[in-house]
């Protein structure tokens, strides 16, 4: 039996195509072909079956072959297929959300379509990582041995950076630039503040591994990003609003019914009243008017010139304002309150109710996945979320009601042309201060400060501060992704997050493992070697 099953085996190799062989080669591995043939060839007809190797045979076939080059290959050629039928999904899925299913866009061909090169892209930056870094491994370990003695004397500081420990590292994050090939710009600019803002984290924990942060002052710590993040988001949703996101403004509007009110429900149709964006537009023209001085329509009913000409459209707002209220900012944002203070916890009273019971529905819905570990022990897990709840209510409240209320402030504390439109940035940072209550959520810091450099750039460009450098993303990019994969080379532990430690070193094709855990079980396994020495 043995001998004929060798004797046929041959005969089964004679009638494999090489371009049917090598395609099966590079898209599957020795053992998912194993189960490929298990549950698919043998149901297939005698001829399809006479066609393809056996299990064993394909082993052959694979091991007598490069496993890291075809590895590399089918890995990318997999992001390839996924990636594209993911973008394919959801471009059918926001169609169909926006219900336009039968709207026919213009004709595009596939290979310039957006989602063709994205995947393109993609695919190839992988590829080309894992070759780039299986060359600057190959080529740091011939550098170090005796052969190379000459050439490391004839070049000492090339030699010096090839055989670093970090060489492999910064050599694959040149596969970066293939994400040239991706069209979208604003897509490559959000990779690269990502990539830069994740690689200055890890580099803060890596040196704080190093204890060069010991004597920081307590109220150090990662929350100092949220002053610096609602300066920059509060300012451009006054000044330039389309440089920010578009749930900005919907939370800002409503966390403020005391400042930005609604239309009455009595005022008559037939009489204007500004929308929620005109309001905040029409603050930013009298910033932009060095905040003049109210001029009451009720004390002064016969004059025609109490609003300048520019904000005539809030009149219905400042029309019937408090006669004692002197600062025409004051008049748009709580007419009926001629106290600054009191408008100020009136906000805030209106903001909670609402507030509260939307966090309850969230953080309830969201402690559902975490069911069983929460039965385990109901009484704190309930506590701990009613804490978590009331705390978030009163910061976010606190918040929103202090970058309005500030606006008063400084109109107390600043003449009229000192930062006339400066001072939101003043009033930004005050909003930012209660998220120090806030305690370890610093990806909640990070995900703020990283929409406010996106905001930044995109109000520079506006503004004609800065012009793109073309490319530039992809340069940060690249500088970024060597950083990081030089931290997760000598600290794997400062690389924040399992999932992205995972994922670089998949990426290098040491498998989708956590590089911690790696050095974790090494680190065992001498020990219990040395103890067994012992």
């Amino acid at each position: 039996m043995m001998e004929a099953s060798s004797a046929r085996e041959p005969e089964v190799q004679a009638h494999v195509h090489p371009v049917v062989r090598e395609a099966l080669r590079i898209s599957l591995s020795a053992k998912e072909y194993k189960i490929f043939h298990d549950h698919a060839v043998r149901r297939a007809p005698v001829r399809v079956q006479s066609k393809l190797p056996s299990p064993s045979r394909f082993e052959a076939i694979v091991r007598s072959k490069s496993k890291y080059n075809e590895a590399a290959l089918r890995a990318s050629i997999r992001v390839f297929i996924i990636s594209g039928a993911l973008l394919k999904l959801a471009d059918w899925g926001l169609k169909k959300f926006r219900g336009d299913l039968s709207r026919k866009k213009a004709h595009t061909s596939f290979l310039r379509s957006s989602n063709f090169r994205l995947s393109a892209s993609l695919s190839l930056v992988l590829l080309l990582h894992r070759f780039l870094h299986r060359f600057f491994v190959r080529l740091r370990a011939n550098l170090r041995t005796d052969e190379a003695q000459l050439f490391r004397n004839r070049n000492p500081r090339v030699s010096k950076a090839l055989t670093s420990r970090y060489a492999p590292a910064v050599g694959a994050s040149l596969a970066g630039f293939a994400l040239g090939i991706c069209p979208q710009d604003q897509l490559r600019l959000s990779a690269a503040i990502w990539t830069a803002t994740r690689s200055l984290e890890f580099l803060f924990n890596a040196v704080d591994e190093k204890g060069w942060l010991e004597n920081r002052p307590l109220w150090f710590g990662s929350w100092l990003l949220m002053p610096l993040s609602c300066a920059q988001l509060f300012h451009a949703f006054v000044f330039d609003r389309e440089a920010t996101p578009k749930w900005l403004g919907n939370v800002i509007f409503r966390l403020s019914p005391g400042y930005i009110r609604d239309c009455p429900e009595s005022l008559p149709a037939e009489f204007g009243w500004p929308g929620k964006e005109d309001v905040v537009d029409s603050l930013a023209t009298v910033a932009n008017l060095r905040w003049p001085a109210f001029v009451s329509p009720i004390l002064h009913p016969e004059d025609p010139n109490t609003l300048p000409s520019a904000v005539k459209s809030i009149s219905p707002i400042t029309g019937p304002a408090h006669p004692s209220i002197s600062e025409l900012s004051c008049a748009l944002l709580h007419p009926s309150s001629p106290s600054c203070g009191t408008a100020f916890l009136h906000n805030i009273l209106l903001s909670v109710p609402r507030l509260a019971r939307f966090l309850t529905t969230v953080t309830f819905a969201l402690s559902v996945l975490k069911f069983k570990k929460m039965m385990a022990n109901p009484l704190t897990s309930v506590n701990a979320l009613w804490k978590k709840i009331i705390t978030l209510t009163a910061i976010l409240s606190a918040s929103v009601g202090s970058a309005w209320g500030s606006i008063c402030l400084w109109n107390s504390l600043f003449p009229r042309s000192v930062l006339p439109t400066k001072r939101f940035f003043l009033s930004g940072a005050l909003a930012g201060m209660p998220f120090v209550f806030l305690t370890n959520s610093r990806n909640i810091f990070m995900y703020f400060f990283r929409t406010a450099v996106d905001s930044a750039w995109r109000t520079g460009v506006k503004r004609g501060l800065w012009k793109g450098w073309r490319g530039g993303e992809l340069f940060i990019i690249v500088l970024s992704w060597a950083l990081m994969g030089s931290i997760l080379e000598s600290r794997p532990n400062a690389v924040q997050g399992r999932g992205v430690r995972k994922v670089l070193a998949w990426m290098k094709g040491d498998g989708f493992v956590d590089p911690v855990d790696v050095a974790a079980k090494r680190k065992l396994k001498k020990a219990k070697k040395a103890k067994g020495e012992q």
